[in-house]
């Protein structure tokens, strides 16, 4: 007979806290189970959709970002040759103050990828371009490095 294990997300309960109009906040506060926005939260990160790609010049990462601004993403590069790619999407402001969602499986709130860059990214050429929803980041390869030439030493004589 196999076992599983039910936790405070899991649908049963879910359900039961519907019928009992127990808030998510006050279900999360009385588990030690990670809250229900961060699993939430780090799916939508995990599942946020990027291809890269390789050329003989250069790497070129296609992020899908549907909705943002231009202003609302950040590309940065950390120290350890780690491209990061940071945003936020904010629900738009509701002018009747009765709205009721009826269905909401679009992620809203801060979202984040890493991506470790190779040895060979030249981390002073990277470009950014966002059109459609769609982020391309561009990293130019740095040149292959010259080949050593073997070196000829004089022999003396003794």
């Amino acid at each position: 007979m196999a076992f599983r294990v039910i936790g405070f997300n899991d649908p049963i309960f879910s359900g039961l806290q519907d019928m009992l109009g127990v808030s998510d906040h006050e279900a999360e506060k009385s588990s030690n189970t990670p809250s229900t926005k961060y699993v939430r939260d780090a799916k939508a990160m995990a599942a946020t959709p990027a291809d890269i790609k390789e050329y003989l010049d250069s790497y070129v990462f296609v992020v899908d970002m549907p909705g943002l601004k231009s202003e609302e993403i950040k590309v940065q590069v950390e120290d350890n040759n780690v491209l990061v790619v940071t945003g936020m999407r904010q629900r738009e402001e509701q002018k009747e103050k009765e709205v009721k969602y009826v269905r909401m499986e679009r992620r809203i709130g801060k979202f984040m990828r890493k991506f470790i860059l190779p040895e060979n990214a030249n981390l002073d050429a990277i470009s950014a371009v966002c059109v459609d929803g769609v982020l391309t980041i561009t990293v130019q390869k740095l040149p292959p490095p010259e080949p050593k030439k073997p070196r000829t030493i004089q022999v003396q004589v003794a």
